[in-house]
């Protein structure tokens, strides 16, 4: 396996998912994006851009929060509530990765009964804190290889410290150029390669 997976979640986001798709475009690397869907309902255009360039779409959540501090019927509801919103704009994903990757007793089963995998990830940029490119660049680079799952964000989810995503696009564009000169291809996520 040559490919290395770069995945972003809690988009879209006007500008920083136009901005990240603009990279990737340029570059011919395919991507993954984990949807907060109730910001997917306001930004048809962007997840349809997403998937008309090759892109693989996973479900994020509606609402932005911890699974271990809400219970199983919350879970349903926000869950059944996603995955209506991305089904109208012609999405189904079978991905998931929840908010922080936090899980409560009722995920995995939830998951298993409506056909969603549960996704991490193995190199974590921490993005959302605002740090340099040149710095989250560093700190990732020899975990940046073959079978590797990045986590990124392409929009501003709660907790975040940073007030845009210019440093993760200028962080792709750093990312893509390793993986050409590293011979990896950049391409999304599928039910195989799911950890």
């Amino acid at each position: 396996m040559h490919d290395l997976a770069l995945t972003f979640d809690d988009g879209p986001d006007e500008t920083g998912t136009r901005d990240v798709l603009d990279v990737l475009a340029a570059t011919g690397a395919r991507a993954t994006f984990f949807l907060i869907a109730a910001r997917a309902a306001a930004h048809p255009a962007m997840v349809a851009r997403i998937v008309d360039e090759g892109h693989a779409v996973g479900l994020h959540c509606d609402e932005h929060v911890r699974h271990s501090s809400r219970d199983a019927d919350w879970g349903r509801a926000d869950t059944e509530r996603a995955l209506g919103r991305l089904s109208e704009l012609g999405v189904e994903p079978t991905l998931w990765r929840t908010p922080w990757g936090d899980t409560a007793p009722w995920t995995e089963p939830l998951a298993a009964e409506l056909g969603l995998r549960l996704t991490g990830w193995d190199v974590d940029t921490h993005d959302w804190r605002g740090d340099r490119a040149a710095s989250m660049f560093a700190a990732t680079r020899e975990a940046l290889r073959a079978g590797a799952i990045v986590l990124a964000h392409d929009g501003i989810g709660p907790g975040a410290r940073r007030s845009d995503v210019r440093e993760t696009v200028a962080y792709v564009q750093l990312v893509t150029r390793h993986a050409r000169h590293r011979q990896l291809q950049l391409a999304p996520l599928d039910d195989h390669r799911a950890p």
